[in-house]
């Protein structure tokens, strides 16, 4: 079974942005979402894959993907996938052996900053960089699925300290 392990923290400040290496623009849609699984497509450049997720909040979720040809999932998100999409940048920062994905979100979820860290075990502790703040990863106001339906702009007051 693919088991994804992963924090999610908002970010104190834009210090990252100095250290970043790649950015990736990202869209996608999703085809179901329900009480034990999202299906999601997902187009990053000239990539695009189908992406299973488990609904279990926490650090570790199943997670299943598969690449699918770019003009399908295109086909996909048009004619079959919920709105609206969830767009955002995709920025790569290595930080103490870890890469960190900061993901900028667009439309309504704009102002939305969310660094997420990849574990290869739940125990592990990675260092965190002095730009991350609150940690997340168990609201699941901040899983991608949710801010399909309810994005930032509708709970963004609760969360002052956000960049």
């Amino acid at each position: 079974m693919a088991i994804e392990i992963e924090r999610k923290f908002l970010l104190r400040d834009p210090s990252w942005r100095d250290a970043v290496e790649c950015s990736t623009l990202l869209r996608q849609g999703y085809l179901a979402n329900n009480e034990r699984c999202s299906v999601r497509v997902r187009l990053a450049g000239a990539s695009a894959w189908l992406s299973v997720k488990a609904m279990t909040p926490g650090l570790a979720r199943a997670e299943y993907e598969y690449p699918v040809p770019l003009e399908d999932a295109a086909a996909l998100l048009d004619a079959l996938c919920e709105r609206p999409f969830v767009e955002k940048w995709r920025h790569l920062v290595s930080w103490h052996g870890h890469t960190w994905e900061i993901d900028e979100f667009l439309g309504d979820n704009q102002g939305l900053v969310v660094a997420e860290v990849e574990l290869g075990s739940i125990d592990e502790q990675p260092v965190l960089p002095p730009w991350v703040g609150r940690e997340v990863t168990d609201d699941v106001r901040f899983y991608n699925f949710s801010l399909a339906r309810n994005p930032w702009s509708g709970f963004r007051t609760q969360f002052p300290e956000a960049t």
